[in-house]
C-alpha cells in the first residue's frame, strides 16, 4: 500500500471508530448512571451523559502511534510508544474520574508522569535533557487548560479539529507525513465525536477525553518543535483563543485571592452563555477568532519567520484586549438583565 492510501486509511479509520465508539458510551453512560446534572457552574440545563471522549481516545490509540511509526519520515518507536502510554494513562485516570471523582493530586501525578514520558522519550530524537522540566510543565499545563475549557457542547471538539489539522498541515509544508497524518488522525476523531456533541449535545467529553486532547495536542506542538524550533510560534498561535482564555481567567481568580483550583464559571466562554448566547452561538465566537485570527497569524508566522516571535506575541496581546473586552461585555449584559428582570 503506498504512503497516501496508508494514510488517508488512517485517517479514515480514525473517523469511523470514534463516530462508534461515541455512539456506544452514549448507552454506557446512560446504563451506568454518568450523567453531568445542571448545577450552578455548569452552562448545560438538562441531565446529559459524559464520557464520550473514550471514542477519541480509542480512535487515536489505533491510529496516531502508528501513523508516526509507518508512514515516511517516522519516528522512534519509543516516541510513537511513549505517546500511546502517556495518552492511556491520561485517559485511564480521566475515566475513573468520570465514574467516581478522586482528588487533585493523584491525577496530577498521572499527569506529570505522561508528560514526563513522553519528555523523556523525546531524549531519543537528541533533545538536551535541560529541556525536560519545562516540557514536563507545559504538558501538565496543556492537560489541564483544555479540561478547563471543556465546558459547552461542541467547544473542545471543535478546537481539537482545527488545531490538530493545523498542526498537521504545518508538518506537512516541512515534509513531515508521519506527522502531519498523525494531526489529521486527531482531527477526523475529534471531528466523529462531534457528530454527538455538537449543540444540542447528545453526550459530553469527560475527563477521559479532555485530558487526553490536551496531552496530544501539547505532544504534536513539541514534535513540530523538534523538527524545526520556528514551527513552535505558529503552533502556539492556532491554539490562542484557548490558552489565552485558560490563561488569563486562572490569573484573574489568583490574583482576586479565590480558591483558582476550584469549580467555576468564569472562563469567557462560559460568560457568553451566561450573558444570553446559546452554546452554538458561544463556540461560534472562538471559531470566528481561530479562522479570521489564529489561522491567518500562524501561516503569517510561518511564512515569514523572521516575524513570528513578534507575531505570536501580537496575538496574544490583541487575544487579551478582546478577552478583556468582551468580558466586560458579558458582564454588563448579565448585570443588565438582571435588572431587567428585577423590573
Amino acid at each position: 500500500m503506498s504512503p497516501a492510501w496508508l494514510a488517508l486509511g488512517m485517517v479514515l479509520a480514525s473517523w469511523l471508530v470514534a463516530v462508534a465508539v461515541v455512539r456506544g458510551a452514549i448507552g454506557y453512560a446512560h446504563q451506568r448512571g454518568m450523567m453531568d446534572l445542571p448545577g450552578q457552574r455548569r452552562s448545560h440545563t438538562i441531565p446529559t451523559p459524559r464520557g464520550g471522549g473514550i471514542g477519541i481516545v480509542v480512535a487515536v490509540l489505533l491510529t496516531l502511534p502508528a501513523s508516526l511509526c509507518m508512514l515516511p519520515q517516522p519516528w522512534p518507536l519509543a516516541v510513537a510508544a511513549a505517546v500511546a502510554v502517556a495518552t492511556v494513562l491520561v485517559a485511564a485516570v480521566g475515566w475513573w474520574d468520570d465514574h467516581r471523582s478522586l482528588p487533585v493530586l493523584p491525577r496530577l501525578g498521572i499527569q506529570l508522569l505522561s508528560a514526563t514520558l513522553f519528555a523523556v522519550a523525546l531524549t531519543v530524537t537528541g533533545m538536551a535533557w535541560w529541556w525536560l522540566p519545562l516540557l514536563v510543565l507545559a504538558g501538565a499545563w496543556s492537560i489541564n487548560l483544555h479540561n478547563f475549557m471543556d465546558g459547552i457542547d461542541g467547544l473542545l471538539a471543535q478546537q481539537v479539529m482545527f488545531v490538530g489539522a493545523g498542526l498537521g498541515l504545518l508538518a506537512w509544508v516541512v515534509a513531515q507525513p508521519a506527522l502531519a497524518a498523525a494531526g489529521i488522525c486527531l482531527a477526523a476523531a475529534a471531528a466523529g465525536f462531534w457528530l454527538y456533541n455538537r449543540p444540542r449535545a447528545r453526550i459530553f467529553m469527560g475527563d477521559v477525553g479532555s485530558g487526553a486532547m490536551g496531552l496530544l495536542l501539547f505532544v504534536l506542538t513539541a514534535l513540530l518543535w523538534r523538527v524545526d524550533w520556528r514551527l513552535l510560534w505558529p503552533a502556539l498561535i492556532l491554539s490562542s483563543s484557548f490558552v489565552a482564555d485558560a490563561s488569563l481567567t486562572l490569573l484573574g481568580r489568583m490574583a482576586g485571592g479565590r480558591r483558582w483550583y476550584t469549580a467555576h464559571r468564569e472562563h469567557l466562554y462560559q460568560w457568553l452563555v451566561r450573558s444570553g448566547f446559546t452554546h452554538a452561538t458561544g463556540g461560534a465566537c472562538y471559531l470566528v477568532w481561530n479562522l479570521l485570527v489564529a489561522a491567518p497569524l500562524a501561516a503569517l508566522a510561518w511564512t515569514r519567520p523572521a516575524w513570528s516571535i513578534p507575531l505570536f506575541f501580537g496575538t496574544y496581546l490583541i487575544a487579551t484586549a478582546v478577552w478583556i473586552l468582551m468580558k466586560r461585555r458579558c458582564i454588563w449584559r448579565v448585570k443588565h438583565k438582571g435588572r431587567h428582570v428585577a423590573s
